[in-house]
């Protein structure tokens, strides 16, 4: 009988001392059934608490889907925002060209804002960063292809903002976390919570805990749509396992089967409502795993993979950022996480 727990342990380990990350926590599951979780390493750096379930790390990009689509996905089902409603009509000042940018163009990557740009370095405050996004030209028609845009993210939580009149942690935390029972999970983690380390400050010296690596998320006060998201394990678990039960408890069946459609079928890139889908040469997914998968993954080393048929989940959270961003071990190691566990559970299943 194969062991998932005793394979994920040493795989976790091999990446700690492969250089692949300094800490990590990762778990493997079927729709609410946990097959195997394990950790390694020590945060808030080498010298502390050896990482657990409640450890907090630092979720970068799986932000996106943790926060504004999740709250997006619910808000489109109870019918409080469509597909079809456009920047204009969040933001009448929006320069012609933008106006007509869809919530579903945001959501799939291809409203063809610039993947992105230094907020902290075109001379403005946290908060003008709407009308510093919308002066920027586009790299691409609205609507033509797929450009993984994190200023396009930025919006989209801002326009969810405007329409609920509440900043995007509250959201998430009314909307998303608390309905889940994500309690470890948020902006801006407390100072007491137990955090994996994430970039060392360069000016300092200093490894930054509890504070976002994404530039941008840090100018706008940790509270971003494109990143800021700090997230335990046992959180992670309870999200994975919705998702593998494609949304019960939480969204409808036929929400999760809109946000998992291929709305760019044919490009160099699938996307569903928020989600990237396998089955393009250039996704974080091996090619290994069945193109109906679909996840996300995050910059400072995160990652999860679901397969929607079987409900069956990897998630990885590490801090390969730490002590700097320079290293890209982590990047085959998550690719063969995925396909290895995906490979076994298809086995044994």
């Amino acid at each position: 009988m194969y062991d998932f727990q005793t394979d994920l342990d040493a795989r976790l380990e091999e990446g700690r001392k492969t250089g692949c990350f300094a800490c990590a926590a990762g778990a493997v599951g079927v729709k609410d059934r946990v097959l195997a979780q394990a950790f390694t390493g020590q945060a808030p750096e080498p010298g502390g608490a050896p990482v657990d379930e409640q450890t907090l790390f630092d979720m970068a990009s799986l932000s996106k889907i943790l926060g504004p689509t999740m709250i997006g996905l619910r808000a489109i089902e109870e019918g409080s925002l469509s597909l079809s409603e456009q920047v204009g009509d969040f933001f009448p000042e929006a320069p012609k060209e933008k106006q007509g940018i869809t919530v579903q163009m945001l959501m799939t990557h291809t409203a063809g804002f610039a993947p992105s740009f230094r907020l902290d370095q075109m001379g403005i405050t946290p908060e003008d960063a709407v009308d510093a996004i919308l002066r920027v030209p586009l790299m691409a028609q609205p609507g033509e292809k797929p450009i993984y845009s994190c200023m396009g993210y930025i919006l989209f939580a801002k326009m969810l903002e405007k329409r609920f009149g509440k900043p995007l942690n509250e959201l998430a935390k009314e909307r998303v976390f608390d309905p889940l029972g994500m309690a470890h999970t948020g902006y801006c983690p407390p100072s007491s919570a137990q955090c994996a380390a994430t970039e060392v400050d360069a000016e300092t010296g200093r490894p930054w805990i509890g504070v976002v690596h994404d530039e941008n998320a840090r100018f706008l006060r940790g509270i971003s749509g494109n990143a800021g998201v700090f997230m335990s394990l046992s959180d992670g678990v309870r999200f994975a396992s919705m998702l593998g039960q494609m949304g019960a408890g939480y969204l409808k069946r036929e929400t999760m089967e809109k946000a998992i459609h291929n709305y760019t079928p044919g490009m160099d890139a699938h996307r569903g409502l928020g989600f990237q889908l396998a089955g393009t040469e250039g996704c974080f997914f091996s090619p290994d795993v069945p193109d109906r998968c679909f996840g996300h993954t995050g910059f400072t080393g995160t990652s999860l993979m679901v397969e929607p048929e079987t409900g069956f989940w990897v998630l990885l959270l590490s801090n390969r950022v730490y002590p700097t961003r320079q290293s890209d071990a982590l990047f085959p190691f998550r690719r063969g996480l995925h396909a290895h566990f995906w490979k076994k559970f298809a086995q044994n299943d």
